[in-house]
Parts: structure tokens; sequence; C-alpha cells
């Protein structure tokens, strides 16, 4: 499947540019979304992805995870509207327990309103298929204070007991974060984060003892540059 995965990100890579593009010089951008510290359970959390390329092309790279797990993402991005960008590339999991590859099919953007959209599709090594979504938005308090709701759900086509995750809606994520923005490149913020399990993915959670759902503080960083 990483053979496939890379011939797609290839052929898609070489499509051609337009003439204007091709005169155009190459900018980056990195965001550190999240750069957080929850004490229920005591864990450092982070969110963190960035991009190089043209208005059209883009190579992605995203990267999260906390005290327990992680993964990271390379990804070929393609703008196929003026807000949204067609992603597709690898995602690695380097933990819990053995690591795995997956194909990843995601659209990022914009959405009507000016929610912040990124929704992923993922076919594990062993053909297993996942979804992501996740949404946020940003209400300007002030012109410096800034409240960020933020949604985040994972669900699962199949059973997977090897990895404890369950079919159907897997978790469900809820935060409310509020920024102070000294600088638009620098925000620090507090907030609380709701979480919490479903279906069978609750149970397996269950019977190794953690908590089926959590409500916490936070507390963190927002930068980019």
């Amino acid at each position: 499947m990483r053979k496939l995965a890379l011939l797609l990100v290839g052929l898609a890579a070489s499509l051609p540019l337009r003439a204007d593009e091709m005169h155009e010089g190459a900018l980056s951008f990195v965001q550190a979304d999240r750069l957080e510290y929850q004490p229920t359970p005591d864990t450092w959390l982070w969110d963190v992805q960035g991009w190089t390329g043209l208005d059209r092309h883009k190579l992605w790279w995203k990267t999260e995870g906390d005290s327990e797990e992680a993964e990271l993402q390379l990804l070929y991005g393609r703008a196929v509207t003026a807000f949204y960008d067609l992603q597709l590339g690898l995602r690695h999991d380097f933990e819990p327990g053995p690591q795995r590859t997956f194909l990843a099919i995601g659209l990022q953007g914009l959405a009507p309103q000016w929610f912040e959209i990124d929704t992923a599709l993922f076919v594990a090594d062993d053909g297993k298929v996942s979804l992501r979504i996740e949404a946020e938005y940003e209400m300007l308090l002030t012109q410096k204070l800034i409240l960020q709701p933020r949604f985040e759900m994972n669900l699962g086509a199949s059973d997977e007991a090897g990895f404890a995750l369950g079919s159907g809606i897997r978790d469900l994520d809820l935060g409310l974060r509020l920024r102070y923005e000294f600088h638009r490149k620098f925000a620090p913020y507090i907030g609380v984060n709701w979480h919490r399990l479903y279906g069978d993915t609750a149970d397996y959670a269950g019977a190794s003892g953690e908590d089926r759902h959590t409500t916490t503080a936070v507390a963190g960083l927002r930068i980019w540059f």
C-alpha cells in the first residue's frame, strides 16, 4: 500500500502548473494550533502542521500526539477551490503498541461562515478504514481576545480489537479555548476540554481501567510563523 500511495502522490505532483505559478517563489507556513497541558490525565499535547509550496501545489506535514501516542502525516495538497485543498499521502502512528501506516485522503479548508474544516479518510496497512472530522471556529470578542470552539470525531468502519478500537463512532472531543493574542503569531490560552469514548471503544477502555469520558481544564500556547 505504501508503494501505491507514493505512486499516487507522485502522479498528483506531476500535474502541470499554470504558467503564472511556474514563476512564483515557494512559500512556507508552520502553525502550532495547540501546545497544551491537560492535568486530567496529566499529559502534554501537541497539534502542529505546516506546508511549503505554491498557491495550488503544496507539500503538507502534520503531527499530533500526547504523552502516550504520536502520529505524523506527509501529504501532497492541491487546491481544488479558492478555499479547499485536497490532500493525499501517508500517516504513520508511532505509539501505542505496534506501529501502523495508513494511506490518507483528506480535504482541508474554510467552510461557509469561516469554519475551519480538516477531514481525512485513513486506510491502514491491514485494510481497516477510519475517518476523522475536525472543525474549529474563531469568535472575536475583541481584536485580541478570541474564543475558539473545537470539535473532533473519529469513526471506524470495523472493529479493531488488537488496537482497542470499535466500529462506528469511536470518540468525540469538544473544546472551548480562550486566547489572548499579544501578537498574531503568539497567543497563550486557557480553556476546557470534554472527551468521550463510545461503543466497543469505550468498553475496551473500561476493561483496561481507563476513563470512558473526561472533562479537564487546559492551558497552552498557539503560535505560527
